[in-house]
Formats: C-alpha cells, sequence, structure tokens
C-alpha cells in the first residue's frame, strides 16, 4: 500500500524515476480497487475512481519510463492499434538504467 499512496503523494509529478516494483504495485492495487467496485455494483464510483486516479497512473507511468531511458512521451504509442500496447508494456518491463538523464536509478538510492 506505500507504493500506491506514494504514487499518490507524487499527483502529478513527471520528473525522476519510478522501480519497476512501484509501478506495478501501483497498477495492482489499482486493479484490485476497481474489480472489488465492480463486483459491488458501484460502477459510477469505479469510474470516478478511475478518472481520479488518471493524472497519477500517467505520471507513474512517465516516471517508470524514464527509468528505462525513454520520455514520458512514449506512452502515446498505445495510439497504435494492437501493437502499441504490447509495446508499451514491454517498455514497462525492462529493467532500469544505472544512470541516465533522468537521474540514479532508485534502486540504488538508499531511502531518506
Amino acid at each position: 500500500m506505500d507504493y500506491f499512496i506514494g504514487a499518490l503523494k507524487k499527483y502529478a509529478d513527471f520528473s525522476g524515476r519510478a522501480r519497476r516494483k512501484e509501478y506495478w504495485m501501483f497498477i495492482l492495487i489499482y486493479i484490485i480497487i476497481n474489480v472489488v467496485l465492480a463486483v459491488l455494483g458501484l460502477n459510477v464510483i469505479s469510474m470516478l475512481v478511475g478518472l481520479g486516479l488518471l493524472i497519477p497512473s500517467i505520471s507513474i507511468a512517465a516516471r517508470r519510463l524514464h527509468d528505462t531511458g525513454r520520455s514520458g512521451w512514449w506512452q502515446l504509442i498505445v495510439l497504435l492499434p494492437l501493437i502499441g500496447f504490447i509495446v508499451l508494456i514491454v517498455f514497462l518491463v525492462q529493467d532500469g538504467q544505472e544512470t541516465n538523464d533522468y537521474g540514479v536509478n532508485p534502486k540504488f538510492v538508499e531511502p531518506a
């Protein structure tokens, strides 16, 4: 849950880097929340939660892409039918680079 809250604290922070674990834990909790709301029949609330978490999900994906050495604009590749989504998933699951234009690898930075 710390990863989800951490992503919400960086609500619209499109700079820096996000580790794979941080990104995928955010996505996992996001999916669990939506599935629970859908099972309970709260579709309107599910849509509002999705709308409220749109900006944090875009920003954490941009930071995840920064970790792989790519610009956050690569998220627009999903606009390509079929292949765009697959390519974006491949980019998001790749391991981060040591040091790149977006900073030092957060995996090796000591927590404050």
